[in-house]
C-alpha cells in the first residue's frame, strides 16, 4: 500500500544551468514585511472552543488584513494544527487537501474488551475505507473512499484507547471510532482529538499560538521589530514541501505570471517522481513560488523532450511583472 505523502523521497534532476538575476525577485524569507505577510502562512495551534471560521476571523483582526483561510476544518472541541493562509497565500489552500493528516485520538469503548482484540480490529481499518460523513458535517453525506495510512502507538487505560492515526484529508476520525465500536460489537466513540500534522505542517516545526501571533504583531507595530513575526508567519512556499517542484529560467517567469503554460525549454531543474496529471509547483531559481500547475509530462519526458508543454498553469501566485517581460520581446 502506498504510504503517506510525507514519506515520499524525491531527488533533484538538472536539465540545464543558468544564473538568476539578483535585480528581480528575492528569496521568500527576504521579502519586505508587507509582502511577507501577504504571501504568508501560519502553522497555528488551534485551542479547544472556537470554530475554524472564528479562528480565521480572529487572525484577520489581529493582523488587520482582509483575507485569510484555513487548511482543513477542525471541530470546535478539537485542538492542534490548523494552517492559516494569509491574503494571496489563500490561493494555495488546495495543496493542503493533498498532503494527508495525522491525529492523536482518545477513543472510549463502551464495554471491556481484551486489548489484543481491540488492536486487531483497529488494524483492520488500515488501507482504503468507505465513509459517509457524519450528520453534523459541512459536506454532502455521500459515501466516499479514504485511505488510512497507519494506526499505531496504542495506549490503554480502562476502556479508553489512545492511538495515532495517519490518513487522507477528508477522513472523519469520529466516524472511524464509531465504526470500530460497531466492529467490536460493543460501541465506541471519540472522546478527544488533536491534529498533529496537516500536509507539510507538524507540531515540531514552528507551531504557534494566538498569543505568539499577537505578541509578534505587537512587537512589529510598537518596536518595528519583525523577528518574532517572521518566526510565526512562514512564506507560502512552505506549503509546497510535499508536491513535486520545477524550477525555471528568469526569462520564463513572467509568462507564467500572465497565465501561459510551461514549455520544456524554460525548465532548468525538476524533481523526480512527477507523473502525468500531478499537481506541481513552478519556482524561480530564488525558490519563489510562481504557480500551481498540472503536469502534462512525467519527469522522464520533461528531461528528454526539447519542445512541448510540460505543465498547464492552474493558479498563479506571483504578481505580474515581478520579473521582466522578456517573453514579450
Amino acid at each position: 500500500m502506498e504510504g503517506p505523502p510525507w514519506e515520499i523521497k524525491r531527488r533533484i534532476i538538472i536539465k540545464d544551468e543558468e544564473m538568476t538575476n539578483p535585480s528581480y525577485g528575492c528569496h521568500p524569507y527576504n521579502r519586505p514585511i508587507s509582502d511577507y505577510i501577504k504571501y504568508g502562512v501560519i502553522n497555528l495551534d488551534k485551542p479547544s472552543g472556537p470554530t475554524s471560521h472564528e479562528v480565521v476571523a480572529w487572525i484577520k483582526r489581529i493582523l488587520n488584513i482582509k483575507h485569510a483561510g484555513h487548511g482543513g476544518t477542525l471541530d470546535p472541541k478539537v485542538t492542534g494544527i490548523l494552517p492559516i493562509a494569509l491574503e494571496e497565500a489563500t490561493k494555495i489552500l488546495q495543496i493542503l487537501l493533498l498532503g494527508g493528516k495525522e491525529y492523536v485520538c482518545v477513543m472510549r469503548i463502551h464495554k471491556t474488551i481484551p486489548i489484543e482484540n481491540v488492536i486487531r480490529v483497529m488494524k483492520e481499518f488500515v488501507g482504503d475505507i468507505y465513509q459517509r460523513p457524519p450528520i453534523r458535517s459541512s459536506v454532502s453525506r455521500i459515501i466516499r473512499k479514504r485511505r488510512i495510512y497507519y494506526i499505531q502507538d496504542f495506549e490503554f487505560t480502562e476502556n479508553r484507547v489512545l492511538f495515532r492515526i495517519g490518513c487522507q484529508a477528508g477522513t472523519y476520525i469520529r466516524k472511524i471510532c464509531f465504526d470500530i465500536g460497531e466492529a467490536l460489537g460493543c460501541g465506541a466513540h471519540m472522546e478527544e482529538l488533536r491534529r498533529t500534522r496537516a500536509g507539510p505542517f507538524t507540531e515540531h516545526e514552528g507551531l504557534s499560538s494566538f498569543y505568539d501571533l499577537f505578541n509578534a504583531y505587537s512587537q512589529w507595530i510598537n518596536k518595528n521589530d519583525v523577528s518574532l513575526l517572521k518566526k510565526v508567519i512562514k512564506p507560502v512556499e512552505e506549503t509546497t514541501r510535499l508536491i513535486p517542484k520545477i524550477h525555471i529560467r528568469d526569462s520564463a517567469v513572467n509568462a507564467i505570471c500572465y497565465g501561459a503554460d510551461l514549455a520544456t525549454p524554460g525548465i532548468l531543474k525538476l524533481e523526480s517522481g512527477i507523473k502525468l496529471g500531478d499537481l506541481v509547483g513552478i519556482f524561480t531559481l530564488k525558490d519563489e513560488l510562481i504557480s500551481l500547475s498540472r503536469a502534462t509530462m512525467s519527469t522522464e519526458e520533461i528531461v528528454e523532450k526539447e519542445h512541448g508543454i510540460a505543465a498547464d498553469t492552474l493558479r498563479v501566485i506571483m504578481s505580474r511583472d515581478t520579473y521582466p517581460r522578456l517573453w514579450a520581446k
